[in-house]
C-alpha cells in the first residue's frame, strides 16, 4: 500500500488518500470477529440421520455484521409499527398480524438462509417480504391495496409474494402452508438446487393435521424441508397448556430430528438455522423458535384479555431481540450510541417516507380484476365489463 506522502507525489490527493486510509481502517474494525454466547438449545433424535451433530452455545460474529442485523430488524419493527398505525386510521382493510417481537426468528432464519433457500409461512408475513428483497414502501402499498405492492394490492396483509426470490408467501389457512413447504423441497430435491424450503407456522397451527401429513410424506421422500415452528406462545389466544397436550414442538416431528432454540436472540437463531440446514441435506427436520408477539394475534384482538400487560411488558424489558442487538453494540463498544441513534433516525425516515409514498399509490386499474388468473396469457370474461389493464395488454 502506498503511503500518504508517496500518494500525493503520484497525484493523489492527501485528502482522498488519508479518506481511504481512515475508511479501510474502519471497515477493519467492523470486521473484526468477536464471540458471543447465547442460551443452549434443545435437541431431538439428532442422530436419525447418523451421527449428531453438536449443538453450538456460541455465535462468532462482527460489529459489521451486527450493524447490519440491527438496521434490518429495527426497519421491520418500525415498519410493523407504521402498520398498526395505519390500520387504526383505517387505511388498511381486512385482517392485519403484526411481526413485532419475532424480529430475531426472521433475521436469524434469512442469515443462515440463502436466496435459493425457500420460505413459505403465515399470515404473519410482512417482514419476511421486506427481506425477501420487496421495500418497505412496497410492503405497505400492498397493505393499502395499491398498485405498487408486491401482489399488486390485490393480496392485501395476508397474501404477499416474491417468487423470484424463492418467497411464495403468507396464507391465510392455518397450517396450509406447511404442505406447500413439502412440495417447494419436492421442487428443490427434484431440480438438485441445493436450496431448502423453510415452512413456518405458530404454535396454533402445529395442530393442524395437515402438518402431520406434510411431515411424513416429507420424512419418506426425505425432502430438504426445514418445519419452523415460531412458538409466540398463544396461538389465536390461547395458552400453550390449554391447547396442546405436547408443547415440546420440536419432538412433534417422531421421524425427524428436531432443534429447539431461543427466538429472541438472533445469533442462536442463525447458528440454529445452520444445524438444520446441514441435517435437511438427509431428509426434513423439525425446528421450534421460543419467541413473543406483542401485538394480539391479529389487529382485532387486544392481546391482553389471556395474558396481562405486565406481561407483555415484562418480556420486552428482558428479551427484546432487537434491544438484544442493540446492547452488544453499545455494551461491548462495538458501536457509539450517536452512531445507533443514527441508524434509527436514518430508517424511521424511510419508514415515514414509505408511509407517504404507499398513501399516495393508485389502486390497481379496473383491468385488474380479472388478471392473474390464468399463467401466461388474459382472458377477458365476457360477464366482468372492465377495461384493459395498463398499455393495453397482459400484465
Amino acid at each position: 500500500m502506498l503511503s500518504v506522502a508517496r500518494r500525493a507525489r503520484c497525484g493523489v490527493p492527501a485528502a482522498r488518500c488519508m479518506s481511504s486510509l481512515v475508511k479501510a481502517a474502519k471497515d477493519k474494525e467492523l470486521a473484526k470477529p468477536l464471540t458471543i454466547d447465547f442460551r443452549p438449545m434443545e435437541g431431538w433424535e439428532l442422530d436419525y440421520y447418523g451421527t449428531a451433530p453438536t449443538l453450538p452455545t456460541s455465535a462468532t460474529t462482527s460489529a459489521g455484521e451486527l450493524l447490519e442485523y440491527y438496521e434490518t430488524m429495527y426497519t421491520m419493527r418500525r415498519m410493523e409499527i407504521a402498520t398498526d398505525v395505519l390500520y387504526k386510521g383505517k387505511f388498511v382493510a381486512g385482517f392485519c398480524h403484526l411481526y413485532d417481537g419475532q424480529e430475531g426468528v426472521g433475521m436469524g432464519l434469512e442469515a443462515a438462509a440463502t436466496m435459493t433457500d425457500s420460505i413459505v409461512t403465515s399470515y404473519r408475513d410482512h417482514c419476511y417480504q421486506y427481506t425477501r428483497g420487496s421495500t418497505v414502501a412496497e410492503v405497505l402499498g400492498e397493505l393499502l391495496g395499491k398498485y405498487i405492492g408486491p401482489a399488486k394490492g390485490k393480496g392485501g396483509s395476508m397474501h404477499m409474494y416474491k417468487a423470484d426470490n424463492n418467497f411464495y408467501g403468507g396464507n391465510g389457512i392455518v397450517g396450509a402452508q406447511t404442505s406447500l413447504g413439502a412440495g417447494l423441497a419436492f421442487a428443490h430435491k427434484y431440480a438438485e438446487d441445493g436450496g431448502v424450503a423453510f415452512a413456518l407456522y405458530g404454535d396454533g397451527a402445529a395442530n393442524q393435521g395437515q402438518l402431520f401429513e406434510a411431515a411424513n410424506i416429507a420424512a419418506l421422500l426425505k425432502l430438504p424441508v426445514i418445519f419452523v415452528c415460531e412458538n409466540n406462545q398463544y396461538a389465536m389466544g390461547t395458552s400453550l397448556a390449554r391447547g396442546s397436550a405436547c408443547t415440546d414442538y420440536y419432538t412433534r416431528g417422531q421421524y425427524m430430528p428436531g432443534i429447539k432454540v431461543d427466538g429472541m436472540d438472533v445469533l442462536a437463531v442463525r447458528e440454529a438455522v445452520k444445524v438444520a440446514k446441514e441435517l435437511a441435506k438427509e431428509g426434513p427436520v423439525m425446528m421450534e423458535m421460543d419467541t413473543y408477539r406483542y401485538h394480539g394475534h391479529s389487529m382485532s384482538d387486544p392481546g391482553i384479555t389471556y395474558r396481562t400487560r405486565d406481561e407483555v411488558a415484562s418480556v420486552r424489558a428482558a428479551r427484546d431481540p432487537v434491544a438484544l442487538v442493540k446492547s452488544w453494540l453499545i455494551d461491548k463498544e462495538l458501536a457509539t450510541e450517536a452512531e445507533v441513534k443514527g441508524i434509527e433516525k436514518r430508517v424511521r425516515k424511510v419508514v415515514d417516507e414509505a408511509v407517504a409514498k404507499a398513501k399516495a399509490a393508485t389502486p390497481p386499474p379496473p383491468g385488474e380484476l380479472t388478471r392473474d388468473i390464468y399463467v401466461g396469457k388474459y382472458e377477458h370474461p365476457r360477464m366482468v365489463n372492465v377495461g384493459p389493464g395498463p398499455q393495453g395488454g397482459p400484465a
